[in-house]
């Protein structure tokens, strides 16, 4: 399967998301990675792509890649927070960050809640009896997507000719339980119900619960390597050795073209396979 090109997209779809500020979180690498890359030719002259993760290293890397690009040459601000969104300092981090950020002329705000753990697969559920463990992991997958969220709204409040769209990398396992991935499916479960509601209360906002798929990353490595139930990490085994992981550049070509097309009920759950 070959990833989408803008050029193969629906001509009724718009080409590009304007002026935005965009802002990805889990951006040093796999799906965040990817999505930087090709969203950063999407975003007009005077746009902001804000990349916030743990490793300042990646980050790093990440912007010089794209400085080297056409789209950074077109006039697009590249700015990295090295950020823990696990505690209420990255978050705070990452605001400060945003508040840079004039708001007059801008046709878009992007958010993409993509940073995500897989917590610990090696165990099951009646094993998780230490409430700091269990907070301490809901407290980067699930708190830190909600305040950030709020916050960002809350700095760009609606207004006329500003376009706002919140994205929250979902999974299958936010509507299918995995046995010995009570963590990660109870995260992404609750991620979703978080966004579903905000689509209910903010009916001028776009809201999307977007599951992109088996991909080829370090977290389907830890997947195959740790799971511990059998019939899981043998699935994950097959998946990999059969060549049926998807690349992030797929999976991220289905997303843009979704967002740009725009016509999805907000708040959505949408699987790559059923788009």
């Amino acid at each position: 399967m070959e990833p989408e090109t803008p050029s193969e997209m629906a001509p009724s779809q718009a080409r590009d998301f304007g002026r935005a500020l965009c802002v990805i979180t889990g951006a040093s690498k796999g799906f965040g990675w990817s999505l930087a890359r090709e969203i950063a030719a999407l975003l007009k002259p005077g746009s902001v792509l804000l990349l916030v993760a743990r490793s300042g290293d990646k980050l790093l890397e990440l912007q010089a890649d794209l400085a080297s690009s056409e789209a950074r040459k077109a006039g697009l601000l590249v700015r990295c927070v090295v950020a823990d969104l696990a505690h209420k300092e990255g978050v705070e981090s990452v605001i400060r960050e945003v508040r840079e950020t004039p708001g007059e002329g801008l046709d878009h705000l992007l958010l993409f809640n993509n940073a995500a753990s897989l917590g610990d697969v090696s165990r099951y559920v009646k094993s998780f009896t230490d409430m700091a463990e269990v907070d301490s992991y809901l407290s980067f997958n699930v708190s830190s997507a909600l305040c950030l969220t709020s916050s960002i709204l809350g700095e760009f409040p609606q207004r006329s000719g500003l376009r706002r769209c919140v994205v929250n990398v979902s999974s299958l396992c936010a509507v299918t339980p995995f046995p010995s991935w009570v963590l990660y499916c109870t995260g992404k479960a609750a991620r979703d119900m978080m966004f579903r509601v905000l689509a209910e209360e903010e009916p001028e906002l776009r809201v999307v619960n977007y599951a992109p798929g088996p991909l080829d990353t370090d977290m389907h490595l830890q997947a195959r390597s740790s799971t511990a139930d059998p019939n899981m990490r043998k699935s994950f085994v097959d998946m990999h050795s059969q060549g049926q992981l998807l690349t992030c550049e797929q999976s991220v070509a289905k997303l843009i073209k979704v967002l740009l097309e725009d016509d999805y009920p907000s708040g959505a759950h949408l699987d790559f396979y059923d788009l």
